[in-house]
């Protein structure tokens, strides 16, 4: 019962998702499993679901197996699983044609996936929604933490997109892309299929130049490796975006998240291991023993409740400023300094109740 509602909606909301197919008869959308439902509501079966969901959509034979899922569920399974898909590999990485966005995975994946989990996990909402243009294209800047899978941007996203049906391109750090753990924990090109843009200049200004909406975190990895200590303390802002956003005359959006810190709370970033094993951040907290029982659980996340407040637009800056730094840097950190004051406030609200903060 809860499964045919659920494809009903999916199917009401957004009719094209039936006509997206990449083989067979694929185009009748995901259908949850018994199994699914599980792996829902059991953290360490949400990658299974990741990967299950990608395999409904795309012909994967380097994916993962039913009985490697099965091994995901239980305590150390996941190096078993490991070990038994590199030896039917070859002793080799996995490899996959997929590499070019798709917007119709992008929806599927959205409505089908992320659905149940923002709505039902991270309880998430989008307010002062009168601040939210009603046109493209946009730079949504916005604080990001949690020293974990990053489910704050992919969150705001999932919202944006609800709200105005826009396409959401989120810039990635270049670890989502090709980092080992990645590519064997999800399927290889997942990321550009669902429309990351790999966080270097050269990739961040194409896009800019396309005119689309770019979820962006001025604070880059600083933000998520700060740590638990720093909580809610906004770190330096790259200025790249602000340049950008002048040479091509694109406004930028400013969104606080206030719950995002409760994602990995109480975590630390090692910074020499971190690098060593060249992470984005590597966290100890109360939560590192699970995650090394159960390594499956890398793209789960604690429950909190995400509360997203939409800031008045920026101003545009003049087109010929974009090559002054200086103006650039200026421009970063008077709406570093304004968010921070928005953080603050919304912290204290009563709307936001104190064990969330």
């Amino acid at each position: 019962m809860i499964n045919q509602k659920l494809q009903s909606y999916i199917s009401v909301i957004n009719p094209q998702l039936q006509a997206f197919s990449n083989e067979g008869d694929r185009n009748s959308g995901y259908k949850y499993s018994w199994f699914d439902w599980f792996c829902l509501w059991y953290p360490p079966g949400w990658l299974v679901l990741f990967n299950r969901h990608w395999q409904h959509y795309h012909s994967d034979p380097d994916g993962w197996k039913w009985y490697e899922y099965g091994l995901f569920l239980i305590p150390g399974g996941f190096y078993l699983a490991l070990l038994i898909r590199w030896l039917r590999l070859g002793c080799r990485s996995p490899r996959n044609e997929q590499t070019e966005f798709n917007h119709y995975y992008q929806q599927a994946f959205r409505q089908e996936i992320l659905t149940p989990i923002i709505k039902k996990y991270f309880r998430a909402e989008l307010q002062q929604i009168e601040n939210l243009p009603a046109t493209e294209p946009l730079m949504v800047v916005m604080n990001h933490a949690g020293m974990c899978f990053p489910w704050d941007f992919i969150t705001l996203g999932y919202l944006l997109s609800e709200k105005r049906n826009w396409t959401i391109k989120p810039l990635a750090g270049v670890a989502l892309f090709e980092h080992p753990w990645i590519v064997w924990w999800l399927p290889v090109g997942w990321s550009n299929v669902l429309g990351g843009i790999r966080a270097e200049f050269k990739a961040f200004e194409s896009a800019v130049k396309e005119r689309q909406v770019i979820l962006y975190a001025p604070e880059g990895l600083r933000g998520p490796q700060k740590g638990w200590q720093k909580r809610y303390q906004l770190q330096n802002f790259d200025i790249s975006f602000e340049q950008l956003s002048q040479r091509y005359q694109v406004p930028v959006l400013p969104v606080i998240c206030v719950g995002s810190e409760n994602l990995h709370p109480f975590a630390i970033n090692i910074k020499k291991i971190q690098r060593l094993f060249k992470l984005p951040f590597l966290p100890i907290s109360p939560l590192i023993l699970l995650l090394a029982i159960f390594p499956s659980m890398g793209v789960w996340a604690m429950r909190a409740r995400l509360r997203y407040y939409i800031q008045t637009l920026e101003d545009i800056g003049l087109e010929e400023v974009d090559n002054n730094r200086t103006e650039a840097y200026q421009r970063a950190q008077a709406l570093k300094e304004k968010m921070q004051k928005s953080i603050d406030m919304k912290r204290l609200s009563p709307a936001v109740p104190q064990e969330h903060l």
